[in-house]
């Protein structure tokens, strides 16, 4: 018997299986979740710009909106659900490969194992908020950011590793941003099924969204580096606080509005990437 032949056979099989139908509907179940949640960052950002709320501009300030609603319950497992699906498209690209000519490198699988992980976490604090309704998605952004900062500051040596974690979080909210500015995103659509309005759609939400995304995981990278430099824990921002930044600066809340707007786009941006990507 051809053992080598067999695992190959293996391989193939589970690879297939790693893209099949129930894997695709995953993986767009996953990008309708993420929508969802920066449609509502978004639009609670747009409310702290004019004074109209003091609710939390992060995920558990989304959460706790969502349950709110009619059937809030309903909507907060679902929201989970998907967030699985999305955390186990990502292990199926780590462990098979992405889409496009050069899915299978090692850059690529590595940057799905970490979204792979990250996912894991926000499903956690999403399923873990409609089972018990009675934390923030896993508490404050900004109170996570100060004490995960100050706890890593605790650790001999580990200022500058804070510090080299932040510089990797600018240049990440860089790279998001100029990906989106130059449209990298149509490397993973169904071009093709696209019509001219919805490739407008798309491009307009996939820049703009992108932009605003990139610039806000920058800017809070800032915040880190700073923390790390001056040894101040309290300097690190989540993302509710990050946000919040924007309203102080001699723009005043009309930048806060313009980048919660982005934020919004990109929540449109990632429903028409559940509807047109290719898994």
């Amino acid at each position: 018997m051809d053992t080598s032949a067999l695992a190959r056979t293996g391989r193939f099989r589970a690879e297939r299986a790693a893209r099949g139908s129930v894997t695709e509907g995953a993986a767009r179940a996953g990008l309708a979740a993420r929508g969802v949640i920066y449609l509502l960052v978004g639009a609670l950002a747009l409310q702290i710009a004019f004074g109209a709320t003091d609710e939390q501009a992060d995920r558990g300030g989304a959460l706790a909106e969502l349950s709110h609603k009619p059937f809030g319950a309903v909507l907060l497992w679902a929201l989970g659900i998907g967030l699985v699906g999305m955390a186990l498209w990502r292990l199926s690209e780590a462990l098979f490969g992405s889409v496009g000519k050069d899915g299978r490198s090692a850059r690529k699988r590595l940057l799905a194992t970490v979204r792979f992980a990250f996912y894991v976490f926000v499903a956690y604090s999403v399923l873990s908020f409609a089972a018990t309704r009675n934390q923030s998605g896993g508490g404050s952004s900004d109170q996570q950011s100060r004490d995960a900062t100050s706890r890593a500051l605790e650790i001999p040596a580990c200022q500058w590793l804070v510090a080299a974690a932040g510089i990797g979080v600018v240049v990440a909210g860089g790279w998001i941003a100029v990906r989106a500015v130059l449209r990298k995103y149509h490397d993973k659509l169904k071009l093709g099924q696209l019509s001219r309005r919805a490739r407008q759609l798309v491009d307009v939400t996939g820049v703009v969204g992108g932009v605003a995304r990139g610039l806000v995981f920058a800017v809070a990278g800032v915040f880190a580096v700073r923390a790390a430099i001056d040894y101040e824990p309290d300097r690190a921002k989540g993302l509710d606080d990050t946000l919040r930044t924007f309203a102080d600066t001699p723009l005043g809340p009309w930048l806060l509005a313009c980048v919660a707007a982005g934020l919004v786009l990109f929540g449109v941006f990632s429903f028409a990437m559940a509807r047109w990507q290719r898994v």
